[in-house]
């Protein structure tokens, strides 16, 4: 019994992983094409982001640029301004709101353009990105484009959590569903979000999703539902994201997100389940193997984990990411908040 579990975890996990990584290329790559001068105005929701800031600023020079401001403590809109920003003020967060869907509905109040792009202030891009991708929506007739960006990773805890997060995530993705209109699996990144004004409108923007923790997959959701038509690419070498820049934030902010999001799609989340406990049940296996004496078995299985997630650290990230999607179950069943940029959420 114990060859066997180790067969199905081995195959499962193969599989799995597999499905995940064929998903992510499977999203279409923004092309390199010539802009063709649609009207674009970005939107960055910000708070307490001064050491960042002007990088995302910077990225969109001869743009209108929107930092909504949202009761930052620190230099936040002092750098924004520098940088060359309009700082809009939010203001008191509404009961019932949350704090990016609101500093992102506060901002799309400030412009007229017809293409607006909401980007986190984490983010950053090559020069002309924004008119690509607005041209990009203009050629194909898009109402909403979002983007998957180049995951830029520094320390060890990035570099041994975050692509095995992607991982997890995209096990529970189709990239043929979610780009099909009349299919209602939805996928969004709230990093980079381009929405044609007249949509954003028609379905009541991010006022739609203003009580949600994954607003982005919901806007989505609600866009789809709406008869609009969204698109996901990817666009790794247009625009990078440092998510995260330590343990600590790595911890709360898949703690925030893990559980909530396999809420939205119920089968994604059983998909998403299904991969974690696949990969999880490595180690008690083993033990198995072990315990039953097939020792030259045990030995095969052991270095399972490296094969599959091609990463150095081998088994790690699948434990360590385990006690964070607990523990981020354990609040949500419990209604217990999470601590967020000086928020609970």
């Amino acid at each position: 019994m114990s060859l066997l579990a180790a067969v199905v975890v081995a195959l499962g996990s193969w599989l799995m992983v597999g499905k995940a990584r064929r998903a992510y290329a499977a999203l279409p790559q923004l092309p390199d094409d010539p802009p063709l001068g649609a009207s674009v105005s970005v939107i960055i929701p910000a708070r307490n982001e001064e050491r960042v800031i002007e990088r995302a600023v910077s990225s969109f020079r001869g743009l209108d640029v929107v930092v909504v401001n949202d009761s930052s403590s620190d230099k936040t809109a002092e750098r924004a301004e520098a940088a060359g920003a309009r700082v809009v003020k939010a203001p008191p967060l509404p009961e019932g709101w949350r704090g990016k869907p609101h500093a992102c509905w506060v901002g799309s109040r400030q412009s007229t353009a017809e293409w607006l792009l909401f980007v986190d202030a984490d983010t950053w891009y090559e020069r002309g990105f924004a008119e690509r991708l607005a041209s990009y929506g203009e050629r194909e007739g898009l109402d909403a484009v979002t983007a998957f960006l180049r995951q830029e990773c520094v320390t060890a805890a990035e570099r041994m959590l975050v692509p095995y997060a992607m991982t997890l995530y995209f096990a529970g993705v189709s990239a043929r569903n979610v780009n099909d209109p009349r299919h209602p699996e939805a996928l969004a990144n709230g990093q980079c979000f381009l929405i044609r004004r007249a949509a954003y409108g028609a379905v009541g923007g991010h006022r739609a999703v203003a009580s949600s923790v994954i607003e982005d997959v919901e806007l989505a959701r609600v866009l789809k539902r709406g008869g609009k038509k969204l698109r996901v690419v990817r666009a790794e070498e247009w625009g990078a994201v440092r998510m995260y820049d330590s343990l600590g934030a790595i911890w709360r902010g898949f703690e925030k997100n893990s559980f909530r999001f396999l809420q939205v799609n119920p089968w994604t989340g059983v998909q998403v389940m299904a991969t974690s406990i696949l990969l999880t049940s490595w180690l008690p296996v083993l033990a198995w193997l072990a315990a039953d004496g097939e020792w030259a078995r045990a030995a095969a299985f052991a270095v399972l984990p490296w094969l599959v997630l091609r990463s150095p650290w081998g088994p790690l990230p699948i434990y360590v990411f385990q006690l964070i999607a607990l523990s981020g179950m354990m609040k949500t069943i419990f209604g217990i908040s999470t601590m967020w940029k000086g928020r609970r959420v």
